[in-house]
């Protein structure tokens, strides 16, 4: 049996992305458990990531609108937001694997780690931000927080003016030690939500919190590196990565090696936005240690997958 880490894509939290209410995502995570409970069952350790990027933008829309109503409301800091997020999703998805589990009689317990990840000061990513959260906003609007909170305010597409903030790497797990013991013990975790919250480290045992947003996908990888994981399956919309995506001469992938997903990304087969995160979270896991493999699918797919019978399977 195995050791895996899951990263969770938006569609095992959000089936119908216009319904982002919270009793849809709670419906959609008790599907998303039996996928996940059929690999417990196997006898794998499991570890569950997964994104926050709807919910953690609600959240800040919700306190941004609010300030606008009443600026006596204070809008709430995107690193609390994105601990808010990670606890809300945890609820929904540690208590559907929970009741799943005790549907098939699997004893195991399961928790949800609020998880800090420590970023660097100097990445790249903090001196050009490009990742857009929360609300649009009048110009107006847009440069008076600038001037009152700091934000960096950009137009999106003649829709408005949209904060936008950094996407660093993760360098480092706070709570690593506390999801080795728990894995360690048996229990199933789910930990580094929608890329965990980020954090610089100042030294003296200081963390400070930064608005900014982590890969899930980068995170997943980091902490199947740290737990030395035999696999990284990463779940997304599709059963397979594909080269030449959406042409007529398209052609999905079953089994690759790190060297020609090196060459496909050259090619630039793989979109920025969705499918060269996934294929760069993979290659770093694999590529740290000979024997493991990292696996792209979809949800439905997650077993046959881990058997080698469906996905994309990228090994060393």
């Amino acid at each position: 049996m195995a050791r895996i880490v899951i990263a969770l894509g938006g569609n095992a939290l959000q089936a119908n992305p216009k319904d982002t209410t919270a009793e849809a995502q709670l419906i959609t995570a008790r599907q998303t458990s039996e996928a996940i409970v059929d690999l417990i069952e196997e006898g794998h350790e499991v570890i569950v990531a997964h994104g926050n990027g709807p919910q953690v933008g609600q959240l800040v829309a919700t306190y941004e609108a609010a300030a606008l109503i009443n600026e006596n409301n204070p809008i709430m800091p995107f690193p609390e937001c994105g601990a808010m997020s990670q606890g809300y999703i945890g609820y929904h998805l540690q208590q559907s694997i929970r009741t799943e589990m005790r549907k098939r009689d699997v004893n195991k317990e399961i928790a949800t780690i609020v998880t800090q990840v420590i970023v660097d000061e100097n990445d790249s990513g903090f001196k050009n931000p490009t990742k857009p959260v929360g609300s649009f906003f009048t110009e107006q609007q847009a440069k008076k927080l600038m001037t009152e909170k700091g934000y960096v305010m950009k137009e999106d597409s003649n829709r408005g003016w949209r904060r936008v903030v950094a996407s660093p790497l993760p360098k480092a797990i706070v709570e690593e030690p506390i999801i080795k013991t728990l894995v360690e013990a048996g229990h199933v975790v789910i930990t580094v939500g929608g890329g965990g919250i980020p954090v610089i480290d100042k030294g003296n045992g200081v963390l400070e919190g930064v608005a900014a947003v982590i890969d899930k996908d980068f995170a997943s990888g980091k902490i199947a590196e740290l737990l030395n994981a035999d696999a990284l399956v990463v779940l997304t919309a599709v059963e397979q990565v594909a080269i030449n995506f959406g042409k007529p001469d398209q052609k999905n992938l079953s089994r690759i090696t790190v060297e020609e997903a090196k060459i496909y990304i050259e090619e630039g087969h793989f979109a920025p936005g969705s499918m060269l995160p996934k294929i760069k979270a993979a290659l770093t896991f694999v590529e740290a240690k000979k024997g493991r493999k990292a696996i792209i699918t979809s949800l439905g797919k997650a077993r046959e997958a881990i058997d080698g019978t469906a996905g994309t399977v990228i090994i060393n």
